[in-house]
């Protein structure tokens, strides 16, 4: 087995157009981010190149992109390693995430019509389908796609831009902790979108800052691998 350790079928393929280095950098990511590639594992420049049908040069124009970005390590004569979050990082980082996705859903309260709490509603559906049939990465998928629309109901775009920035993060220390979350995320949405539809903006305030404080405490009181 390749030192990369990807599972079978998780390799993105690479979509054109687009400089290769781009591309390469956002196959890379979504592995990561799907932990695909494991906190702490060893990226090996040959290795991820095979995988991706490129040669190493955009590979490791995307592992340096991706050390500035603070999603790898490169460590002298050691190579590149998946950064392994220090539980302030994240605690800080979910921390930000609750004060932007309360203020959304506060938002979404005020301004949601009927076309968008329908689209809450079919998500939400979408989600604990994926929750039923015990697909994670259909979840994980969900939840983002779910958080995405309230924020998108939310009408402001700097809050939109500044949850952009987290967003990745966020799928990252969510993945984990997913399964354990289960059901109980998708009970606490239905909740949201009942308070959204009812254009009770403190509630659906209250919902949300509760639903993301409890994915930072699941996070935090995870099984260590």
């Amino acid at each position: 087995m390749l030192s990369t350790g990807l599972p079978q079928g998780a390799v993105p393929k690479l979509e054109r157009p687009g400089p290769l280095r781009d591309r390469v950098y956002e196959a890379l990511l979504e592995l990561i981010t799907t932990r695909a590639l494991r906190p702490g594992q060893h990226l090996v420049e040959s290795e991820l190149a095979g995988h991706l049908g490129v040669s190493r040069q955009p590979v490791r124009e995307a592992l340096q992109r991706l050390n500035t970005e603070g999603w790898v390590d490169l460590r002298p004569a050691q190579g590149a390693f998946v950064h392994e979050p220090a539980e302030e990082e994240a605690d800080q980082l979910l921390t930000v995430r609750t004060l932007l996705e309360a203020e959304a859903a506060r938002l979404a309260a005020a301004n949601a019509g009927t076309a968008g709490i329908t689209a809450l509603e079919e998500l939400c559906a979408e989600g604990e389908r994926a929750v039923d049939a015990d697909d994670v990465d259909a979840a994980v998928a969900m939840n983002a796609r779910f958080h995405a629309k309230v924020m998108e109901l939310a009408g402001n775009t700097v809050l939109a831009e500044l949850a952009a920035q987290v967003d990745r993060r966020v799928r990252w220390y969510y993945t984990p902790v997913a399964r354990q979350r289960g059901h109980q995320s998708w009970i606490e949405h239905r909740a949201l979108i009942a308070a959204i539809s009812a254009r009770d903006e403190q509630r659906a305030t209250d919902v949300m800052r509760a639903h993301t404080e409890h994915t930072r405490k699941t996070y935090h009181e995870r099984p260590r691998p």
